[in-house]
């Protein structure tokens, strides 16, 4: 009898499961209730088991449907990925491509294999999102893009992930800024000293991480929906906040920032975030969404002296250390 078992049964038990009633999981799978009761009534019936206690106002799953949802998810994935890959068999280049990009990532880098997917298929269209912290994944999720890349680390089944290079992010202020002279005089600040000054924090624009922070020291926040306006609100002087050390590397260099030491972020007032490369299984990848995870994978792997070559500031990606990640930086 399990012969009998459908791809459209297990798809109708999940949703079930998921939306925790039939008229829910009808309303998700655009089918109408007694469609979905009738099937699940066969597939109890073939298993010869009962899924769901009917006795309450909602259906709740019994230990012996607990158990098999797993099984029952998995083989749904396993069906995806292979309808995926069957369709890509006969697909040609796509004619766009989305990308969602974590303003962490150094944009340079991103650039640097944009150009050689360019170069390659000069006729995709490429759209870029720029997606901060678990907005990238979210993006992805929803199939607002193709690609993501992201620092958030948020296992999904549905997900593949790649690792690519951790980013070097440090704590910075104006000089003029009350900790940047406080630096610049070698006092030592601490933790009472970041919390009498406003932080500037990036959002997380996706429900993620909603309403939590991490690494927020000062009880005084501004927030900014993106780096580029927290880099600009730093160098004014209103606060201080973390930054990619590659956005700050120039500031830094020619006196407009300067760092201030925080051990709470690490040795030397430092934070290494990873970065991954991700698609989602049950979606094909054209020739060229190919040829961009091929470039920036490959390009991510290089020796920091080659890599040096593909901007000023590569110095501050580095490929291997110990991370911590932070949705409130």
């Amino acid at each position: 009898m399990l012969d009998a078992l459908t791809l459209d049964q297990m798809r109708i038990f999940v949703a079930i499961a998921e939306t925790g009633s039939f008229r829910a999981a009808a309303a998700r799978l655009s089918r109408v209730q007694s469609a979905v009761s009738h099937a699940i009534a066969n597939l109890e019936a073939e298993l010869g088991l009962s899924l769901f206690d009917r006795s309450g106002h909602r259906p709740v799953l019994t230990p012996e449907g607990r158990s098999l949802l797993s099984d029952a998810r998995a083989i749904l994935l396993k069906a995806d990925t292979m309808r995926a890959r069957a369709r890509g068999l006969g697909e040609g280049v796509e004619l766009g491509l989305t990308i969602a990009l974590d303003p962490q990532f150094p944009l340079w880098l991103a650039g640097a294999a944009l150009r050689e997917l360019h170069e390659a298929y000069p006729s995709v269209a490429v759209r870029v999102l720029t997606a901060s912290l678990g907005e990238a994944v979210h993006a992805l999720r929803e199939r607002r893009c193709v690609l993501a890349i992201s620092g958030i680390d948020i296992p999904d089944p549905r997900i593949q992930r790649r690792s690519l290079a951790f980013v070097t992010r440090a704590a910075v202020v104006s000089p003029n800024h009350p900790l940047g002279l406080r630096a610049a005089a070698g006092d030592p600040i601490t933790a009472a000293d970041w919390a009498d000054h406003v932080q500037i924090v990036a959002e997380d624009p996706s429900p993620l991480t909603q309403g939590r922070d991490f690494n927020v020291l000062s009880p005084g926040t501004w927030r900014v929906g993106d780096n580029m306006t927290k880099h600009a609100l730093i160098r004014a002087g209103i606060g201080w906040g973390n930054l990619p050390l590659w956005l700050a590397e120039r500031d830094l260099a020619e006196g407009r920032l300067v760092r201030v030491p925080a051990a709470e972020f690490g040795p030397q007032g430092e934070t290494l975030t990873p970065a991954f490369l991700m698609h989602s299984t049950d979606e094909h990848l054209g020739p060229a969404a190919r040829a961009f995870c091929d470039a920036l994978l490959r390009m991510s792997d290089l020796p920091q002296g080659d890599v040096a070559g593909l901007g000023d500031q590569a110095a501050c990606c580095r490929t291997s250390a110990a991370w911590r990640f932070s949705s409130g930086e």
